[in-house]
């Protein structure tokens, strides 16, 4: 929790802050849950979903979780460098953790059928936010969307303080998402500041 609280993150087993020389980009975002507003848009994505179960599940590759992570590096991220997926970069990714990790699955589900994960890091006073991945075949439900708004629900639900949304930089399109949770504090000069970004 320190660690997060000065601005690094996790990955696997690695507990990272970025730093190019020359350049400060890269800044950790978080959403103190107690002040969240949530929009109108925000209201729809909420309202549209009603119908998916949610659940809390141990770290896990079973092929229902697995081929959905694989079906959506390859429509979403094929020009990233977790292009192809495989089984061992998803395990080291998402399913290795630190001992004192509680990292959890947040499971979608419509009826049986799986639809969304989000890979989540339990804190004393928040929810750290490692990565989340989702059928493109349903993008109308807007899944990525819902799985921030579910966090910060079950955060509140929980009465901790804060659910951190990983690195953003203010001018890359597939971060861009990040802005929309308001109130939004930064991590900069040492220091968590509120923005309101429009």
């Amino acid at each position: 929790m320190q660690l997060t609280d000065m601005g690094f993150r996790r990955s696997g087993e690695h507990i990272y802050r970025p730093w190019c020389e020359g350049c400060g980009e890269c800044k950790s975002v978080r959403v103190p849950v107690a002040g969240f507003n949530v929009s109108k848009s925000q209201k729809r994505v909420l309202t549209r979903n009603k119908d998916l179960q949610v659940s809390f599940e141990l770290p896990s590759c079973a092929d229902e979780i697995y081929n959905l992570y694989a079906n959506y590096i390859i429509q979403r991220h094929s020009d990233g460098d977790m292009y192809p997926p495989s089984l061992e970069q998803f395990e080291n990714f998402l399913c290795q953790a630190p001992p004192t990790s509680q990292t959890r699955f947040v499971c979608f589900r419509l009826e049986q059928k799986l639809l969304a994960v989000a890979v989540v890091d339990l804190l004393p006073k928040g929810v750290s936010a490692i990565y989340t991945f989702f059928d493109p075949a349903y993008e109308i439900r807007s899944l990525g969307r819902l799985a921030v708004l579910w966090q910060i629900r079950w955060a509140q639900s929980q009465a901790m303080d804060f659910v951190y949304l990983g690195y953003w930089i203010k001018d890359c399109q597939k971060m861009a998402y990040k802005a929309e949770y308001q109130p939004l504090q930064v991590f900069e000069d040492l220091i968590w500041q509120t923005l309101t970004v429009s």
